[in-house]
């Protein structure tokens, strides 16, 4: 046998596109009249000629997948077994084309049972898109081996394209179309049937959006939008959550509805996951209620926790929201096409019309056929006497049959139906029905003749078989459509109230109903504001409704808020939770200041940097609050966010170093700045500086400086000279090699309470009027033995009451 000589790079080129074209076209994608890919097809075909139709007695599905590989689908049984379990799945599929009676599999992710033990059949539905497949309504094709032929699609009654969607990966493209509400989608069927001009726009006053089986929360409708204009979009959907108080005074979050497609025993892992990394924080138990009524996965608090923030770190860190890119690709004429919602209906449309006309004319002719016959045997009663003698008269049928077309106006067929007449028909009642029938048939034709003539007549149609289609199965809507994609909040389902807000030292938030504080009486010994450890304490402590911001601002220059109903309830001996858990903080990001805010009005914030930069903005710039912070200022890469203080536009400010000198100025000499821009110089430093603290100057205080080997000093505020903006500064404290370095400076009334904190973690805690006042120039006193420790830090402690 001779060899032909083959380019492989041709060769494979040729073979490749081959593949692709038969994955594509025979395999993954679905045609775009009956939404159904070839193996959907072929399942509710085989099943139709089996017989197994809604109401009949199921049949072993190991038949049904044998009968679908036997006849027309040459592949393996699981793949055929696959596809006809999802056609049963009633939380795969919106409206369900299949039967199934025994396991199907379950939303857990359970598998079905072996096709052997389960049964099934026709589902309702599925029946509307067999309806009249046997009157010439679609082309036929032969089947893989020529031995029968199958359907090249179903005429389908239902826009199953829409209702069901449909998922497929093929070569170089995929399809990803969501379910839609039967309802809405006949709905928007009917307006674009009477107005084939109509927008997409008004189209979806009846198509809303996406109706997964599974219920959920579409957050937005840009993403519907851009999917319907153009056959691509992104939606986000959420699990359908709600916070259900117990009687013993906790919260727990109840999840009824789950986004499409998720798996909900893998959920409730990745919950339990998260729990154990401590990446969620503030869960004592996780339980699994659903049942065949319904889902229901209780997720129980620990008492005091904020559930909003719970679920909304539910949402950021598991599969409780999820999105899904819709690719409206379907096959229209053999070939693949993105198409728009309203190309995808006309489509639909177009085909229930060429479905309806080939019905017809079946009809016609089936009535012509009939009018043909029943003419004949009028001929017949209308000649009966002659007509019975002439057959008795005849040696065999062959010769009556021959003497009938002579005598008589009579085709062959018209001959041999006489022929074929039962005696019973020459009664007087039956020959009334010939005539009558005969009759009934020529209007019939007629009927049949002036739809074939009219297009209004087949929209007529159309629309009377949708709203038929839509009174028998049309449901409620399932999924919830929410206008925007905002984040949730429960602002309006919290009683306005002052809260006391304490931040510890560490980083422990938490806040109280102001009324705990006030109902002791006067005279008391004072109530612990907060339990900490021992090397913990409370270092600020706000009042504020729990409709108020939180302000966080960050070392690196970002800011992030918090509605104060978002800041955990505890007892007062509670520690709180760490602020950490509550907001988005980056790898080495910490919170330098935290501000409240009832009001983004008037006011300004003053920024203050470690290379001594100092920045003024109007409050009203940062009134936008995003869930993952905002820049509150640009830092340089060496540079850090020191303090952040609330001013009024006129207030003197101090400045202090590590080196010990410090510099005051009125913030009129800062000019006001956009929200992003770098600022001013505060203080020109030498090389080797760097602020340490800043303060907004107040009347009758003293500023106190500690240097880092246990020295410090109280020194009057008037003692510090009002100097312009940018310059060196004067000394704040005479440095020494005894002394070292300044680790902070603190602005403070006589009463306050101040905590050193070394670097090992030991505290002491003094009251200010226990340090001595001297003038600038001077080194101050011993205030603590540090021995081989450092002073780390200093801070003030807010009164306990």
């Amino acid at each position: 046998m001779a060899k032909i000589p083959v380019n492989i790079e041709e060769e494979m080129k040729v073979s490749y596109l081959d593949y692709a074209m038969s994955v594509i076209i025979g395999r993954a994608l679905p045609e775009v009249r009956d939404g159904l890919k070839p193996v959907q097809r072929r399942i509710l075909y085989a099943m139709f000629r089996e017989g197994l139709l809604p109401g009949r007695k199921y049949s072993k599905s190991a038949g049904v997948v044998g009968e679908v590989l036997k006849k027309y689908h040459p592949h393996g049984d699981s793949a055929v077994y696959d596809a006809m379990v999802r056609l049963a799945q009633d939380f795969n599929m919106r409206y369900t084309l299949v039967d199934g009676q025994g396991n199907f599999g379950s939303i857990d992710g359970d598998p079905a049972a072996a096709y052997r033990y389960t049964e099934a059949r026709l589902a309702k539905i599925a029946e509307e898109m067999l309806a009249d497949i046997d009157k010439e309504t679609v082309d036929f094709l032969p089947n893989f081996d020529e031995t029968t032929e199958e359907p090249k699609v179903l005429p389908s009654k239902i826009p199953n394209l829409v209702i069901n969607g449909a998922a497929g990966i093929a070569v170089g493209m995929a399809t990803n179309i969501p379910p839609h509400n039967l309802g809405e989608v006949i709905d928007g069927l009917i307006m674009l049937l009477e107005e084939p001009d109509i927008s997409v726009e008004k189209i979806m006053t009846a198509i809303k959006g996406p109706d997964f089986p599974t219920g959920g929360i579409i957050h937005g409708t840009s993403g519907i939008k851009d999917a319907y204009d153009t056959g691509r979009g992104l939606i986000k959907i959420r699990a359908k959550a709600k916070i259900e108080r117990e009687h013993r005074g906790g919260e727990n979050i109840i999840i009824t509805e789950l986004p499409y497609q998720v798996n909900k025993a893998r959920l409730i892992e990745k919950i339990a996951e998260l729990v154990r990394e401590k990446k969620l924080e503030g869960l004592s138990d996780i339980r699994d209620e659903s049942d065949r009524e319904g889902i229901r996965v209780v997720l129980e608090l620990k008492r005091g926790e904020m559930a909003q923030v719970i679920l909304n770190n539910l949402y950021k860190h598991t599969q409780m929201e999820t999105t899904f890119g819709i690719i409206m690709l379907a096959l229209v004429g053999g070939q693949p096409h993105v198409l728009g919602l309203k190309k995808v209906l006309g489509y639909f449309l177009q085909h229930r019309h060429d479905v309806i006309i080939r019905r017809t004319r079946f009809e016609l002719r089936k009535a012509e056929e009939r009018a043909h016959i029943l003419e004949g045997l009028k001929i017949a009663l209308d000649n009966l006497d002659a007509i019975i003698a002439l057959i008795r008269g005849s040696k065999s049928p062959a010769e009556a049959k021959e003497g009938l077309i002579t005598r008589y106006p009579l085709s062959e067929i018209q001959a041999q139906a006489i022929l074929d007449m039962k005696l019973q028909r020459l009664t007087g009642l039956e020959r009334d029905k010939i005539i009558s029938e005969y009759k009934e048939t020529l209007k019939e034709i007629e009927r049949l003749k002036s739809i074939l003539g009219s297009d209004a007549l087949v929209a007529k149609i159309i629309k009377d078989e949708l709203l038929e289609i839509r009174s028998k199965y049309a449901d409620d809507r399932r999924t919830e459509i929410a206008e925007e994609a905002k984040e949730i909040t429960i602002e309006d389902l919290i009683t306005e109230e002052e809260m006391v807000i304490t931040l510890s030292h560490q980083g422990y938030i938490k806040r109280n109903p102001l009324s705990a504080y006030r109902s002791q009486r006067r005279g008391g010994k004072g109530l612990i504001g907060m339990e900490t450890k021992e090397e913990d304490f409370v270092e600020q402590l706000f009042i504020g409704s729990t409709h108020d911001y939180m302000m966080f601002f960050s070392n690196l220059g970002r800011l992030y808020w918090l509605k104060v109903y978002q800041i955990p309830e505890a007892g007062r001996a509670a520690k709180g939770k760490a602020l950490i858990n509550l907001l988005q903080l980056s790898e080495g990001e910490r919170i330098s200041t935290a501000l409240p805010v009832r009001e983004f009005k008037e006011g300004y914030l003053v920024m203050f940097t470690k290379n001594g930069t100092v920045k003024k903005t109007a409050l009203m710039s940062y009134s936008n609050p995003r869930g993952k912070g905002i820049i509150a200022i640009s830092l340089d890469e060496d540079d850090e966010l020191i303090a952040v203080r609330k001013t009024t536009g006129s207030n003197d400010l101090i400045i202090g170093t590590h080196n010990g000198l410090s510099i005051k100025f009125n913030e009129e000499d800062v000019r006001d700045t956009g929200r992003t821009s770098k600022g001013v110089r505060g203080i020109r430093l030498v090389k080797g500086d760097a602020v340490v603290a800043a303060e907004v100057a107040e009347e009758k205080t003293a500023i106190l400086t500690v240097a880092e080997n246990g020295f410090g000093k109280r020194t009057r505020i008037e003692d510090y000279p009002l100097q312009g903006r940018g310059g060196k500064g004067v000394i704040s404290i005479k440095l020494t090699e005894k002394g070292g370095k300044v680790v902070g400076l603190l602005q403070v009334r006589e009463e306050d309470e101040v905590v050193m904190i070394t670097s090992s973690g030991k505290l002491i805690r003094t009251t200010a009027e226990n340090i001595s006042i001297h003038g600038r120039n001077t080194q101050g006193v011993k205030l603590m033995d540090t021995a081989e420790d450092k002073i780390a830090s200093i801070a003030k402690v807010v009164e306990k009451d």
